[in-house]
């Protein structure tokens, strides 16, 4: 099936009846405020409403909206409200629960529209309402859609492993900030500071001053005896020379140095102990994945991993309410955006309008592709020397072509195919 926006954006716009109630609700921590409006965005209420973030406030919603109903004749109500931040959250799941019509409207849409009935740039909550109820009357807003509990547990096991990601790339920075300045030279001996000879060498010996009076297989047996079983052969002696050596030579700074050690014992613990945890999430997610049918289809695209899978899902929910890859696209900003007006041309930017996280992941997950997929590759060597784009212009083209083709293996129930892959790229050049 093909997919247009135009197309979608129509359905919207039918679908605000009439015989509709058409409520904005401006979120916020402990007080929303709601402003109604019929079908032509003519304002029904003589005052806005305010309630709290609570169950007798959502209840106060729901009597008011009952009320706006029976005085208009209005048979249905779609309620529109910005997702800010986590406000949101369970004021849309208790109005789904109650079977009521739930739709989102992007913040920036309010922002652009707030002048339009006063020719002012003034703002406030009540006026957000209004011009949320506004848009929604427009078309301007998307589906809110409760996935199924997998996908829910999935999104929230992914969002956490995001934070402690974040978190070990701040200690890792740290630790490399401790090293250049306690001991430089450390990286011309070990380039990866995370294996474990590395992180032996840092428990046992963090100083040059440690290690310039120590021999060979003093450094060894160090490593043995708390660390390592196997800390020696040619490598361990080549490593422990080169570390002695380098301490000999070493320019950095030795002041403080006790509370410095103290400081590098303390970064080491935390940062193992998020490696372990971050490696039991992995475990997890992979268990997690197994109660998912199409998590095996996208599988079957060689180069896409288990941390790559759960992150598409995590952000796009079941992919089978996707018409077309340019849809997933849409949801992670990866449409494109472009400014043009008479003889002037803008550049063409990415509207970068969607969720960033599913956004980085559908990235990395295509230049992974390129570097283990046959048929990215080839495809990428195409672009770059046949069609000569830019490298960077290339993997965005294979990402909406990523897009595509786990879109289609869903729709259609398939594996990925390499000679189908190869094919449709083919008669698509």
């Amino acid at each position: 099936m093909k997919f247009k926006q135009i197309n979608g954006q129509n359905q919207r716009i039918e679908r605000i009846s009439p015989t509709q109630l058409v409520v904005g609700i401006d979120m916020a921590k402990e007080t929303h405020v709601a402003q109604a409006t019929n079908f032509r965005g003519i304002v029904l209420a003589k005052r806005h409403l305010t309630f709290k973030n609570a169950l007798e406030g959502y209840e106060k919603l729901q009597r008011w909206m009952d009320e706006l109903q029976r005085k208009h004749r209005l048979k249905t109500v779609i309620i529109g409200m910005e997702p800010t931040g986590h406000y949101w959250w369970n004021l849309a799941n208790w109005l789904a629960n109650k079977g009521l019509n739930v739709v989102m409207v992007n913040p920036a849409t309010t922002k652009r529209n707030k002048e339009n009935r006063d020719n002012s740039p003034s703002k406030s909550d009540p006026k957000d309402a209004l011009v949320i109820a506004d848009v929604v009357c427009r078309g301007y807003y998307y589906d809110y859609t409760r996935q199924a509990s997998v996908f829910q547990r999935l999104r929230t096991m992914m969002s956490d492993r995001e934070f402690w990601v974040t978190h070990s790339v701040r200690l890792q920075n740290r630790l490399i900030r401790w090293l250049d300045i306690r001991f430089p030279e450390y990286t011309s001996v070990f380039k990866d500071w995370t294996c474990p000879r590395s992180l032996a060498t840092l428990k046992e010996f963090p100083s040059p001053l440690e290690l310039e009076s120590l021999s060979v297989s003093e450094v060894i047996t160090g490593w043995r005896e708390q660390h390592m079983k196997r800390a020696g052969g040619s490598t361990g002696m080549e490593k422990a020379a080169q570390l002695i050596a380098q301490a000999k030579k070493s320019v950095g700074d030795t002041t403080a140095l006790s509370e410095a050690k103290q400081d590098l014992e303390r970064l080491l613990e935390e940062y193992e102990r998020i490696v372990e945890m971050l490696e039991k999430m992995e475990q997890e997610v992979r268990a997690l994945l197994v109660k998912i049918p199409m998590a095996q289809q996208l599988r079957s695209v060689k180069g896409l991993g288990t941390i790559f899978i759960a992150a598409i899902l995590s952000g796009a929910g079941d992919l089978k309410q996707y018409a077309h890859g340019r849809q997933l696209l849409r949801k992670a900003g990866l449409n494109l955006a472009e400014s043009m007006s008479g003889k002037r041309k803008g550049q063409i930017v990415l509207s970068k309008r969607g969720d960033a996280k599913l956004r980085k992941y559908m990235y990395l997950a295509t230049i992974t592709l390129v570097g283990t997929n046959p048929v990215f590759r080839q495809m990428h060597e195409n672009n770059v020397q046949v069609k000569k784009m830019k490298k960077q212009q290339s993997i965005f083209k294979l990402l909406g072509k990523l897009a595509r083709i786990l879109i289609g293996i869903v729709q259609r129930g398939e594996t990925f195919s390499p000679e189908k892959a190869s094919a449709v790229f083919t008669d698509a050049a």
